[in-house]
């Protein structure tokens, strides 16, 4: 989007407030206004001198308009802030971009804005920045290499679905950092990058596939430290995880230079059949109105994807997640069971027990495709979700909200296959 679209600009002053509780507002006010449709409740998080600039049935307008330029608001990917201007960048249907949103010394909001997506730039607690160039863009990422008992191997990691950075930032969780930081203290060197969908969205487009959103950046991540001296002698172990591990058979089978792969909680079965799944399991876990209406559209969609009459062109509001044929039709091309067959590197399959979203269900596939292959381990936790972090009962959405880490057995086992 060349242009900002401007609802209300105010010049204030502005004091530095809680920045935890600003962010919270930010996030509560957009869930009310762009998901939830509740105006009355969104307008009253205004700052009074904004209310007799904007009235209620402006806003109300307004965000009618924008949700036909934009789409449906879908997810906020990440935050960041400058002072006490927040940048809620956002995924809608059509675009990803920044809500941006002002406050005042009183957490009211003075500001609002819909603006082209500004980066900024990583912090890392270790390691340092290192780009790395795919196709026409610069990935971006963070390299790990320990000074002192260094056991020159170097793992990779491939994210899950959607816009993910190199943490694989799940609201306060970063599984990717967690693992990436306890290898490095053991000597294991990594590599972990944002997601191309999450940087430069503009470079997926309709005609893009899985090949285009992951396989090719991890091959040029590995080709990039093969033809780099100073990794020469380094194994090169790719771990993914969710999609990045349903994908680890093909990628494998694209490069004569890996050593060794990781498959945390990968989905074995076709990603449609897990789509219509979840959404089953979620709304037995909480069932509502809004979420059979949700059921019923996304098996509408898995219908549309799985007629004859599904092609190349189809509209892609009428196919899940709102992605084109394109990408779908490389989606059912793809058999990770038959090509997993074909991969003659020690293999690592991990899954949490309690995951709903790739399930048991997977992990007993992988194990009997894979029953005589000896170079293949496998490894399952009871108390652990899909972010491979302890819990009890069922598994839901709302446990990602609670802020964890990924279990330390996990990371013992993943340095173990990785450095025997």
């Amino acid at each position: 989007m060349k242009q900002t679209l401007t609802i209300v600009l105010l010049v204030s002053s502005m004091l530095s407030f809680s920045q935890d509780n600003n962010k919270k507002t930010g996030e509560s006010f957009i869930k009310l206004l762009l998901q939830e449709k509740k105006y009355q409740e969104a307008y009253s998080y205004f700052e009074e001198t904004v209310k007799s600039k904007i009235s209620l049935k402006v806003l109300e307008d307004t965000e009618l308009q924008l949700n036909n330029q934009l789409g449906g608001f879908k997810a906020i990917i990440e935050v960041n802030n400058e002072a006490s201007t927040y940048f809620y960048y956002s995924d809608f249907e059509k675009i990803k971009l920044d809500v941006k949103i002002t406050f005042n010394e009183n957490s009211k909001i003075v500001g609002f804005f819909f603006t082209p997506h500004k980066e900024f730039k990583k912090v890392n607690s270790l390691g340092k920045d290192l780009n790395i160039r795919s196709g026409n863009i610069d990935l971006k990422g963070t390299i790990l290499l320990p000074e002192k008992d260094n056991f020159k191997k170097l793992v990779l990691f491939v994210h899950g679905s959607g816009p993910q950075d190199r943490d694989e930032t799940i609201y306060e969780n970063k599984p990717f950092k967690d693992i990436a930081e306890s290898l490095y203290t053991k000597g294991i060197a990594s590599y972990r990058f944002d997601k191309r969908t999450l940087t430069n969205p503009e470079s997926f487009n309709e005609k893009s596939t899985i090949d285009d959103e992951v396989t090719n950046d991890i091959l040029a991540i590995i080709n990039y430290f093969k033809e780099d001296k100073r990794f020469k002698d380094y194994e090169i172990i790719v771990l993914g995880h969710s999609l990045g591990a349903n994908l680890m058979a093909r990628i494998a089978n694209k490069s004569k230079q890996i050593s060794k792969i990781i498959l945390m909680a990968g989905n074995a079965r076709p990603l449609e059949v897990l789509i219509g799944e979840q959404y089953d399991y979620l709304y037995k876990l909480n069932p509502s109105e809004e979420l059979l209406e949700a059921v019923n559209k996304v098996k509408g969609q898995i219908a549309v994807l799985k007629a004859k009459e599904f092609n190349l062109n189809s509209p892609k509001d009428k196919l899940p997640f709102n992605l084109s044929g394109y990408y779908w039709q490389s989606v059912l091309d793809y058999n990770p069971l038959k090509e997993i067959k074909k991969v003659k590197m020690p293999i690592l399959i991990l899954q949490g027990e309690r995951d709903y979203q790739v399930t048991m269900k997977d992990f007993k596939l992988w194990k009997s495709t894979m029953k005589n292959n000896n170079k293949a381990t496998f490894i399952s936790y009871p108390k652990l979700n899909h972010l491979f972090m302890s819990g009890e009962d069922n598994s839901g959405p709302k446990e990602y909200l609670i802020k964890g880490n990924v279990e330390p057995i996990v990371i013992d086992d993943i340095y173990n296959f990785v450095n025997k």
